[in-house]
Order: C-alpha cells, then sequence, then structure tokens
C-alpha cells in the first residue's frame, strides 16, 4: 500500500511528544540520554527523553574489538566501578605485530606509538557494556523502547527536523498488511538526536538533505569481522592485547587486525579491511579466516572453540571527512557522525563524549525556550574539547594508508611516536582524499582474481555457520530489507564488470548468483543480514540500499 491509501485505511498515525527523542540505544545515544537526564535532575527541571532501538534489546546490535578508554565514562557516569560497570579486565601487555605470510615481526615497546597504547584502559564487551548503560539511563527516568526501527524522519513545516517514525509492523513480502499489521508511531521531539551507529539509514539521509558532508572530505569505512573464542588457559594471557598489520592483505590495502584475551579465558579477535579496498575479488570475511592460520595467531586459538560471530562497518574517515553535525531540529553523534578514531581503533570513548557534548547544547536550548533550531553550542564544545585534540593527531592516519603500507608505518610513527615527543599534537601538514570507497573498485579483468582455501571447520569456517553464531532472526515474511533502485544493474554492471562484488565483499552471505552463465541473477538472502551495512557503502553503482526491516529483528550478540 502506498502512504495514502494506509492513511485512507487505517487512519493517521498515533503519535507522542517529548522534548528529546533519541534514535540508537547505543553508547552515544545512551550518554545523550543520562546526561540530558542529569542535567535537569541538577536543575529540578522536567525534561521527557525517549531512546529508540531498533535491536530486541539494549546492546543487540552493537560490535566492538572492545578495548575500553574510560575518559568519557568517567565524566559522565565517575563512580561507575561502584555502580558495578562490566569492565572488569585491564589491559596488561601491548604487542604489535607486522606479518608475513609465514612470520612476525614485533615492534619494540619503546618505538610503539601512543595510538597502540592502551595502559590503563579495559577488555570488555561492548554489549555488555551498553546493557549496563541502559539501566542507567532507565533508573534516571529515561524511555527506552527496544524493537522498535525509526523508519523516517518527520520535518515540520519549515523543513526542521520534529521527530522520526517508527516502521509499520506485520507488513507481508508483498509490501501488503497481514492480519498482524499495526501501524507506525511518530515521535514528535523539540530535539532529535540521531545515534544510529556506523552508515545509519536516517543519518544518510539527513546528511543528503542538509548538504551536511559539502565541507568535508568523502567518508571513509571499514568492515569489521569479529569471533569470539573459548581457549585452552594454556595459551590464554589474560590483558593481552595484541595488533597486527600485514599478511594476509597486500601492501596497498588498508587493514589490520586485533586478538584481545579478554577474562575468563575468552579472547576476541578481529579483522579490519578499509572499504576502500580496489581489488573486486577480494573478500574481507575470507581474508579474517586465512589469517587465523598465521603461526602468530593460530597458537592462541588451537584447542578452542568459537562461540560468536559478527560484522560491522566502522565509519573510519576521521577529522577531515567529518560532516557538519547539526541541523534545524537535531545533530548527528557517535559513529552516525564519524567520530572514531581509526588509528586506536576506538570509537566508544568519542561516542560517549559526543554524545554528553549534544545534550549540554540541547539542555541549553530547552532551557532557554528554544526548539526546532541548530544547536551550533555543540560543535563548538566539540571544537574545545580533548576529543577534538585526539582526533586532531589522527587526522592523517587513513589517508596515509593509500599511499601504501611502507610509507603509511613510517608517517604513523612521525606523527604519534616523534611529534608528540616533541610536543606537536597536530601534525603541520594535512592529507586529503577525493574518492568515495565505492568508487575505488577495479574492473575484474585488470586484476587477479584471488582463490581462498576451503574452511576446515576447526579454525575456519564458512559464512553459514558463522551466521548461525550471530542469533540472526528475521520475520521471513516481510519486505525484503535490502533493496535495489533498478534490479537489472546487479548483472549488467557489477557482475559484468566487477565479477559480482557483492557476493564476496558481504561477511554473512546474503548476496549470490544464481543461474546459468549468460542467464545468471542476484539472489538476496535477506534473512542472514547481520546489519553491517557494507553493501550500502561499497556497491560500485550505490544500487543497494539498505533500510530498516522489521523492529527487533537482526543479529542477537550476546556478549559481543
Amino acid at each position: 500500500m502506498t502512504p495514502e491509501q494506509l492513511l485512507a485505511t487505517y487512519g493517521p498515525r498515533e503519535s507522542m511528544e517529548f522534548d528529546v527523542v533519541v534514535v540508537g540505544a547505543g553508547p552515544a545515544g545512551l550518554a545523550t540520554a543520562i546526561r540530558l537526564r542529569q542535567l535537569a535532575a541538577d536543575k529540578g527541571s522536567e525534561l521527557s527523553v525517549c531512546v529508540l532501538e531498533k535491536g530486541s534489546e539494549p546492546g543487540a546490535h552493537i560490535l566492538s574489538g572492545a578495548i575500553i578508554d574510560t575518559r568519557a565514562l568517567d565524566e559522565l557516569l565517575p563512580d561507575w566501578k561502584e555502580r558495578g560497570a562490566p569492565l572488569r579486565q585491564p589491559v596488561t601487555r601491548d604487542e604489535f605485530l607486522f606479518l608475513s605470510e609465514t612470520g612476525s615481526r614485533a615492534t619494540p615497546g619503546f618505538l610503539l606509538p601512543g595510538c597502540f597504547d592502551n595502559h590503563g584502559h579495559y577488555i570488555a564487551s561492548l554489549g555488555e557494556l551498553t546493557r549496563w548503560l541502559a539501566t542507567q539511563a532507565e533508573a534516571l527516568g529515561v524511555e527506552i523502547f527496544p524493537g522498535f526501527a525509526a523508519a523516517e524522519v518527520l520535518y515540520d513545516e519549515t523543513g526542521a527536523v520534529m521527530g522520526v517514525a517508527t516502521g509499520d509492523m506485520g507488513v507481508g513480502k508483498d509490501g501488503e498488511p497481514t492480519g498482524q499489521f499495526q501501524r507506525g508511531m511518530e515521535l514528535h521531539a523539540r530535539y532529535t538526536v540521531f545515534a544510529e551507529g556506523s552508515r545509519g539509514q536516517l543519518g544518510r539521509q539527513l546528511i543528503a538533505r542538509f548538504a551536511l558532508d559539502k565541507d568535508c572530505d568523502p567518508q571513509s569505512y571499514g568492515l569489521g569481522v569479529k569471533e569470539l573464542w573459548q581457549v585452552d588457559p594454556a595459551r590464554h594471557e589474560p590483558g593481552l592485547v595484541v595488533h597486527t598489520s600485514g599478511w594476509p592483505l597486500d601492501s596497498d590495502t588498508y587493514g589490520g587486525s586485533f586478538v584481545y584475551h579478554a577474562e575468563d579465558n575468552k579472547v576476541a579477535i578481529g579483522f579490519v579491511v578499509g572499504l576502500d579496498y580496489s581489488n573486486p575479488w577480494l573478500s574481507p570475511y575470507e581474508e579474517f579466516q586465512r589469517f587465523k592460520t598465521h603461526p602468530a595467531i593460530r597458537k592462541y586459538l588451537e584447542g578452542g572453540k568459537r562461540i560468536s560471530y559478527g560484522a560491522r562497518s566502522i565509519t573510519a574517515g576521521g577529522l577531515m571527512s567529518l560532516p557538519k553535525t547539526v541541523f534545524p531540529g537535531g545533530a548527528l553523534v557517535g559513529c552516525e557522525a564519524g567520530y572514531l578514531n581509526a588509528s586506536r581503533i576506538k570509537g566508544s570513548h568519542a561516542a560517549i563524549k559526543t554524545g554528553m557534548l549534544a545534550a549540554e547544547a540541547a539542555f541549553e536550548a530547552l532551557s532557554q525556550g528554544r526548539s526546532g533550531d541548530e544547536l551550533l553550542a555543540y560543535p563548538a564544545a566539540f571544537e574545545t574539547s580533548w576529543l577534538h585534540e585526539e582526533l586532531k593527531l589522527s587526522k592523517n592516519f587513513k589517508q596515509w594508508f593509500k599511499k601504501g603500507r611502507l610509507l603509511a608505518t613510517l608517517m604513523t610513527g612521525i606523527e604519534q611516536w616523534l611529534l608528540p615527543k616533541l610536543g606537536i599534537r597536530n601534525p603541520p601538514w594535512t592529507l586529503h582524499h577525493a574518492k568515495a570507497d565505492h568508487e575505488c573498485l577495479d574492473p575484474a579483468d585488470q586484476r587477479e582474481k584471488i582463490v581462498y582455501p576451503k574452511p576446515d571447520g576447526v579454525l575456519t569456517f564458512d559464512r553459514l555457520s558463522s551466521v548461525f553464531l550471530s542469533s540472526t532472526h528475521h520475520d521471513e515474511n516481510q519486505p525484503v530489507h535490502l533493496t535495489l533502485k533498478d534490479a537489472s544493474i546487479p548483472v549488467t554492471v557489477n557482475l559484468a564488470e566487477y565479477a559480482g562484488p557483492e557476493a564476496r565483499y558481504c561477511p554473512a552471505g546474503v548476496y549470490e548468483f544464481v543461474g546459468e552463465p549468460g542467464h545468471e541473477r542476484l539472489q538476496i538472502n535477506a534473512a542472514n543480514c547481520v546489519h553491517c551495512k557494507t553493501c550500502d557503502i561499497k556497491d560500485p553503482t550505490q544500487n543497494i540500499v539498505w533500510v530498516a526491516p522489521q523492529g527487533g529483528d537482526g543479529p542477537n550478540y550476546a556478549a559481543m
């Protein structure tokens, strides 16, 4: 049914009014809500705050390494230890390895750039921390609605954002209402904060509508693929942090890995590949599986058991790709905007800090009786914050890797080891890039095909068994949420020119080409989708558009 037909048949959507609506119950969104309620309590004022979460619960869709830098959390909830925050495993030792196909070379500790120094930080499950933050928010009076996907931005007569609408429930594959149909709800707000994470559906629309990215470099992304293992206690070193660069990626492809020894004989292992890679035959998922076979890595996993899997895009462009973060009636926070520090492989501290800054700007505006304008105090506060200072130091990190691994390694050492020792926290040179990730693929006939080994089912695995471990679920009687602008393009362009890269860049086996040569078609296995957003980012013609499925669907990460 069209929107007009739905209105005629079911009437208008019901609505609820709030002072602030937050879209996304991740670290950024929850920090926004917590800070708003803290400020209201301090001033003795009434303030209604609602948080929408498309996952089945807060944390269900959260995926990160993760090493937690508590600097922002210390500011938000100084007594987090007494409150029982799930940060129990401090980092005890850092290693950085350069891998060849069979060997490894460790960086001496005294030469390790500051971005790889994790002393004082914690190895943790970001999903578990998010669930804990949700309890803190609710204790302060924040209303959290899990299982409701924000599907539409609402605008007032002036064009300012006035809230969001949740998606309709109970819509069949044919797009028609079923017997379980329920109209979505409109949530109106004086200000709306968008904290959907990397490549958020609504954030992408807002950036385009308000031209928020007209004065910055194109955004750049990575795909992070992660597994959680229960390992042999004899191979476990609690608190050990290992990062690697090099094999199996070639010297022109940005990427690296992490191996974090958490508590209880668990090891989080992951691999990140920059989505600006140029070889269409490359598969980030298969590169990760191959990486685990390296002698320096497999020694931790042999005799262990893989217990969970997930994948997620990472907004990694840094300061030079940061869009304008405010617009009439709202703001972007956390990875929605792109505050992650790619050199540190950390974003949760930035998410919490930006959520706090946006909350403080919104509270000031509400206290003055304002609504629907631009919260200019938020970007102004960011400009003078410790986070801005941190991101200035790493502003060139991703750009150097476009010039090759050797030069990038040298310049990272100069910018993040030598310059800070000289008291320089902002490199005196600035690198820019002009290409979006989807523009970087070479035609398939110009690159050598990569043949990946078959999984052994012990150390390396196929995609479908991996998706099973993500506890992903979608109601299959709903419209496919991976939409195509033109159904012919996957075959006539992607398959013909790039050998069908969507079958390789997707880490969940969503896309596959079926049929006889010359009569192929793209099959979309939407039920496998882990909501990583890679297809929305890397599709060379930008023909694939990811939209939110029914609320509550998707992965359910327990300890990721």
